[in-house]
């Protein structure tokens, strides 16, 4: 590793994207997730995304922070920056290119892995998501009921988006809408990363609100979605029947009978998260969870 903070150190949001690799003395690894954000207009618009809905930002959490290119636009947009960065080098590296924003208490680096460390309080996360394990921070964030500008593939973020009754509908579209509206902003080309990963990305805004539905309970709401999903294909009906021991009832029977003929006629694909909600509570009250 190469360079370290010197006297002139670069004021937030002056710093080139390919000069920090260079002085990081890095080069990105696709067999180990680490494709870098290089492209300027890219990186620029990304903190425009919270500031479009008036987000909070006094304290922005991100979420792979690499060499640091977002991390230097985050600090023109923050009061305080946290950065969580999985790989020791990179993190040692931030710690030294950053060092006099470390010091004035602007940003604070925790080296370790997302999924495991504890997330601090923040009001914003900003984040180009490491893509294999995009999922389970997405909805380790989601929870938080906090605004979040995140970058994911493409096909996982249309995903998550999705509107009922199309293709990209599915058992993502309705967990994540569950905790937030969520729309794509923005699609993302493969040559704005270093090295180009072999898909193109998309930058996800999610917008923390109650759904408009109530359900018994969470987590067996999204157990009882997750479980009908994986058998998309079948009927309702089927679905319930079969997938018990996902879902955790112990009387699937009981359910399809007192259910909505129409609706267990369906499938999943075509059942709007109302829909699932109002068969979630029938499940709670005959399926004995």
């Amino acid at each position: 590793m190469t360079g370290g903070p010197a006297d002139d150190a670069p004021t937030p949001g002056s710093r080139d994207p390919d000069a920090l690799l260079a002085r990081a003395g890095v080069r990105g690894d696709p067999d180990r997730d680490q494709h870098f954000l290089v492209d300027d207009r890219v990186l620029d618009r990304l903190p425009s995304y919270a500031t479009e809905i008036d987000a909070e930002t006094s304290h922005v959490l991100e979420i792979g922070g690499g060499t640091g290119a977002l991390t230097d636009r985050l600090l023109t947009l923050a009061d305080r920056v946290t950065v969580i960065e999985r790989d020791p080098d990179l993190a040692a590296f931030l710690r030294e290119e950053f060092a006099g924003e470390i010091e004035a208490d602007r940003l604070t680096v925790i080296e370790g892995d997302a999924l495991d460390v504890e997330l601090p309080d923040f009001t914003l996360s900003v984040s180009n998501l490491p893509y294999g394990v995009s999922s389970e921070i997405a909805f380790r964030l989601l929870p938080r009921d906090r605004p979040l500008v995140l970058m994911f593939q493409r096909e996982f973020a249309e995903r998550m988006a999705a509107d009922p009754a199309t293709d990209e509908y599915g058992r993502l579209s309705v967990t994540a809408g569950h905790y937030a509206d969520v729309e794509v902003v923005e699609t993302i080309p493969k040559e704005a990363f270093s090295p180009p990963p072999a898909v193109e990305s998309a930058v996800v805004r999610a917008r923390p609100r109650d759904p408009d539905y109530d359900v018994p309970d969470d987590d067996f709401f999204l157990d009882f979605v997750t479980a009908v999903f994986t058998q998309r294909r079948k009927t309702m009906r089927n679905a319930v029947r079969n997938t018990a021991h996902i879902s955790g009832l112990d009387d699937p029977d009981a359910v399809v009978d007192a259910a909505d003929a129409e609706l267990m006629g369906r499938r999943a694909g075509k059942v709007t998260p109302a829909e699932f909600a109002e068969l979630a509570r029938l499940a709670w009250e005959v399926g004995e969870p």
